[in-house]
């Protein structure tokens, strides 16, 4: 019983860390209705400047203040040169822009900082903690892992009862009834853009810390989509709930299940479970229901 839960915990860690990414996810959708597949290289992008900041000799604190400036200014660019013009276009022409912008970060940030591995180390501890006398070995990264996401979860359910927040709802409803009544279209995506970008910048010193900044976040990234069909993509609690679920779902799978199956379950459980979860609630756990009357 004791491995039981060693594993249960540690896939709940797990799934802190695909919560993190998926809170980007859902911060874009609420504000423009459609998925961003550009949120995983925004995390790679936001890791490679913090640790190239670190590693030029900047002080660390300094980098995470020089890295935030780039996140704003990006977010910047991206209502500028990309968002502006595509202003009450359909969704599936803003998500194929959010992949345009996912190529050009992903190689922009890779042609400045390089390809290469690089090991961050924010001072978080990583030493192994054993509780219930040594019979459960837990990660004490892993628990400032799911602090940090406790309080960014925090931060973002206060944002949205704010009158930005409500804005967001408004534009992601219906991009010109938003500006007839004064709500103005590019400051809201610049604004929820930045956020998305900070969001990014948290999970990629995160992911950093563990796995070294690497071009391999941006796929890790993506496992944060059965995260969200599960969750919701409106709903940022949902986005925490949802990588419980898939964390601690993939563990046990691996476990319990994968020798039976030959191994390797982990790599895929997580999107048999959203496809399997898609038949019965499309919507998702916390998502609203769309309801269209003709």
């Amino acid at each position: 019983m004791a491995f039981f839960f060693e594993v249960l915990i540690g896939g709940l860690m797990a799934g802190v860390m695909y919560s993190l990414v998926a809170l980007g996810f859902v911060l874009i959708f609420k504000a423009s209705g459609v998925f961003n597949f550009a949120q995983g290289a925004m995390v790679l992008f936001a890791g490679l400047f913090f640790v190239g900041f670190i590693e030029l000799g900047v002080p660390l604190w300094i980098s995470l203040i020089f890295t935030i400036a780039v996140m704003v200014l990006l977010a910047g660019a991206i209502e500028r040169l990309v968002l502006r013009h595509l202003v009450n276009q359909e969704g599936i022409i803003l998500f194929m822009a959010t992949i345009g912008v996912s190529f050009f970060l992903d190689g922009f940030g890779q042609m400045i900082w390089g390809s290469n591995v690089r090991q961050l180390d924010v001072g978080i501890p990583t030493d192994p903690i054993l509780l219930f006398d040594g019979d459960i070995l837990i990660q004490s990264f892993d628990l400032y892992a799911a602090l940090v996401a406790g309080l960014l979860l925090a931060v973002l359910v206060v944002f949205q009862k704010t009158r930005i927040g409500r804005a967001l709802r408004a534009v992601a409803d219906d991009h010109q009834a938003a500006q007839s009544v004064g709500i103005p279209l590019n400051v809201i995506w610049v604004i929820v853009w930045a956020i998305a970008g900070l969001v990014a910048l948290v999970a990629g010193v995160m992911w950093g810390s563990k796995l070294g900044v690497q071009p391999a976040i941006v796929t890790l990234a993506l496992k944060a989509l059965p995260v969200l069909i599960l969750g919701g993509f409106t709903s940022v609690p949902g986005a925490i709930i949802g990588g419980l679920i898939i964390g601690a779902g993939e563990k046990l799978a691996e476990i319990y299940i994968g020798p039976f199956v030959g191994g390797g379950i982990e790599n895929w459980f997580a999107y048999v479970l959203a496809l399997g979860f898609l038949l019965i609630r499309p919507q998702g756990l916390f998502g609203e229901k769309i309801i269209e009357r003709v």
